[in-house]
């Protein structure tokens, strides 16, 4: 019986499709962790998944963890800024030194901001579905049984890093202008890395576009896609947002990857967190071709459930996974973290936002012990 989502595949990394230069290796046999504990829920969510980490030391990884310093509209009260120049000098030695970082998360224009000063133009997110939560969600469980979609975000260019501004119209008031674009290097390059994981999976390729409504950027876009589809030999198909939203939920088991600008992978990302059952289990990694790495979920802070324990870790959680096999290579200890999590929720153990009749509600640190706890276990027995 399967256990959890797609427990038992390849050793490849979703990275060698992005990575240009080659990582380095763990300094004196320690992995570089930068972590930003983040706001709101962050620093609970992040403690949760600090302690699975430290559980899978057990099994002889060692990790040099760096803890940074406030992010996102924390930042923004003391320094004006979401990203200060200090924690992006804290990310610089993190990747400097072959790391990656792990943030809890940041509000305001932090995210954008991080993505472009260190060109981390591409996110990866998944939506594999855990089958014990087939009955958590607000789907049936027939529609989402076996879906395995990885959503390729294009993150430096688009509507979230365009220009803006506000005047004043003296007959029409306030008047708010916004301008952006998409350049071919760009859109490129990423087409060109979702299809090379394309072809690494199941050979489908979806790209989404707004034909009219965007007609030159789709334009460019399609055009892209059909080069690098064609040069990958995978299947593709080009969408418009709204009918690949539809389909997203109506049919996910029609999909393999997707991938999408800006705006439309952020949209198509948080909607698809409905197939996993809540907001709470998604999450994801930004990277760039240089070897930086960020790791988040796709949820936000969450201030109304901040200092209450109500918060789902899962999330974050399954990001150090994805941190270990992506940046790390550490393919045993991210299939013991995931196994941890499948077992966990088949005996019945969900935080609030999963919460379903006959289920066993814990809170967050609860939730995190358990799947430590459980870590810890398949870490013992290779000492």
């Amino acid at each position: 019986m399967r256990q959890g989502p797609d427990l038992v595949r390849s050793e490849r990394r979703w990275t060698a499709a992005v990575f240009r230069e080659p990582r380095l290796a763990a300094s004196n046999g320690n992995f570089s962790i930068g972590v930003l504990p983040g706001e709101g829920v962050g620093p609970e969510v992040i403690g949760a998944a600090l302690e699975v980490l430290t559980a899978a030391e057990a099994g002889g990884a060692r990790f040099a963890l760096r803890t940074g310093g406030p992010i996102g509209r924390d930042s923004e009260v003391l320094s004006g800024k979401a990203l200060t120049e200090e924690v992006s000098g804290f990310c610089d030695e993190i990747f400097a030194g072959g790391g990656a970082i792990l943030t809890g998360p940041g509000g305001s224009r932090f995210v954008y901001d991080l993505r472009r000063r260190f060109d981390l133009f591409c996110k990866l997110s998944p939506l594999r579905p855990y089958p014990a939560l087939q009955e958590a969600g607000r789907l049936k469980g027939s529609t989402v049984d076996g879906a395995d979609i990885l959503i390729v975000r294009e993150n430096t260019g688009g509507e979230y890093l365009g220009e803006w501004d506000e005047v004043l119209d003296p007959k029409r008031g306030r008047l708010c202008r916004h301008a952006f674009h998409y350049a071919e290097e760009h859109v490129r390059r990423l087409v060109s890395v979702a299809a090379e994981l394309a072809a690494s999976r199941r050979n489908r390729l979806a790209v989404v576009i707004k034909d009219g409504g965007l007609p030159t950027v789709s334009a460019l876009w399609r055009d892209l896609a059909r080069e690098a589809a064609e040069a990958s030999g995978v299947e593709l198909r080009v969408l418009d947002i709204d009918l690949c939203a539809y389909l997203l939920i109506q049919e996910p088991l029609s999909f393999d990857v997707i991938a999408a600008s800006n705006l439309f992978g952020d949209v198509l990302a948080d909607l698809g967190a409905v197939l996993l059952a809540s907001r709470g289990m998604s999450f994801s990694g930004n990277f760039s071709e240089a070897g930086a790495a960020v790791y988040q979920t796709n949820h936000g802070s969450a201030l109304d459930l901040a200092g209450r324990g109500r918060a789902n870790p899962i999330g974050q959680i399954s990001t150090l996974a994805m941190m270990l096999r992506e940046s790390f290579g550490l393919h045993r200890e991210a299939a013991w973290i995931e196994e941890a999590i499948a077992e966990v929720l088949d005996q019945g153990f969900r935080t609030f936002d999963l919460a379903s009749p006959g289920a066993i509600v814990v809170g967050t640190e609860e939730m995190g012990e358990r799947i430590a706890g459980r870590v810890a276990k398949r870490a013992r027995r290779v000492e």
